[in-house]
C-alpha cells in the first residue's frame, strides 16, 4: 500500500482584515478632527481698506454677534459679567493692552458704543474694532489688444 505524501504549504497571513481596521481608524481620526479655527461663533466683519494693526499676545478679544450675544475669549457672557471682568483689570495694566471688538457688521451699532464705553471706563486706552481687508476688484479686461 503505497501512501500519498502531503505537501506541507507554509502558512498564509491575510492582510485583509488588519489593512480594513487601519482604514477604519483613519476614517475615525478624520472625521473625528475638527479644523474649524473659531467653532460655533459666526462673525461676519465689515470691510476696511485701511491698514490693519498687528496683533499682539495682549490683546483682549471681544466678539459681539448680530443677535447682540457677547463673547469673551470665546466663551459667551453677559453685559454685567463683562463689565466685572474688565473691572479685574487694574489701569496700568490695561493701558498696555489692547482692547480688540469683533463685532458682526449686522450688529447694533449702540451695543458696539456701549462695549468701547465698559473698556474705556476700565482703563483701556488702546482700543481697536477689527474689519475684514476690503477685496479689491481685478482690473476688467475687454480682450482687445492695447493700442499702439
Amino acid at each position: 500500500m503505497s501512501f500519498r505524501r502531503k505537501v506541507q504549504e507554509s502558512p498564509k497571513v491575510d492582510l485583509t482584515p488588519m489593512i480594513d481596521v487601519v482604514f477604519l481608524l483613519l476614517i475615525f481620526f478624520m472625521i473625528s478632527t475638527t479644523f474649524i479655527e473659531q467653532p460655533g461663533l459666526s462673525i461676519d466683519l465689515p470691510h476696511s481698506g485701511s491698514e490693519q494693526i498687528r496683533q499682539k499676545d495682549k490683546d483682549l478679544h471681544v466678539y459681539l454677534t448680530a443677535s447682540g450675544d457677547i463673547y469673551l475669549e470665546r466663551t459667551k457672557v453677559t453685559k454685567a459679567a463683562l463689565q466685572a471682568h474688565l473691572s479685574t483689570y487694574r489701569a496700568a495694566t490695561a493701558k498696555g493692552m489692547t482692547f480688540l471688538l469683533m463685532a458682526d457688521q449686522d450688529a447694533r451699532h449702540g451695543e458696539v458704543v456701549e462695549l468701547m464705553d465698559m473698556a474705556r471706563s476700565a482703563g483701556f486706552s488702546q482700543l481697536a474694532i477689527a474689519t475684514d481687508a476690503e477685496e479689491k476688484p481685478l482690473p476688467e479686461h475687454s480682450g482687445e489688444e492695447p493700442k499702439q
